[in-house]
């Protein structure tokens, strides 16, 4: 990050605004910075989602594991990341990192996201119900 902001301290007397610009971004990329994902969803309805959808099972307390994972943090993290669940080897296998379109997609249909997982979920098919679910889980952090 340091060789990052020197060589935007040298961009600033060279260049102008937009090419500074562009030229951070690629230098942040280089040097591995990373943001994340904006989910588009509506964040308080998406807490009702989860309330009703996924609280029975997981929890969005840091370190508070139910039955499932706790949710806390997840966008950004490795699946199957947490030490202390048991976790299935399709899942551990699987290579996710959770962000906005995997949660989707497993949110969705965890069986077809994760052939033999071990979540006992049908899945949510409302799209928009989704959208506002993953939005309240980018807020747990």
């Amino acid at each position: 990050m340091d060789l990052v902001l020197k060589a935007m301290s040298l961009m600033k007397r060279r260049t102008t605004a937009p090419v500074r610009l562009l030229y951070g971004l690629c230098l942040m990329t280089l040097a591995g910075v990373t943001v994340p994902a904006h989910a588009a969803g509506d964040s308080h309805r998406g807490e009702d989602v989860f309330a009703q959808e996924c609280a029975e099972c997981h929890s969005v307390r840091e370190g508070k594991n139910k039955k499932g994972p706790s949710l806390f943090a997840i966008v950004g993290r490795k699946a199957a990341s947490i030490g202390d669940v048991v976790y299935s080897d399709a899942l551990r296998q699987s290579g996710l990192t959770w962000n906005v379109a995997s949660l989707d997609s497993y949110i969705a249909a965890p069986r077809k996201a994760v052939p033999n997982g071990k979540m006992k979920y049908d899945g949510l098919g409302d799209a928009k119900a989704r959208e506002d679910l993953v939005a309240y889980l980018a807020t747990l952090h």
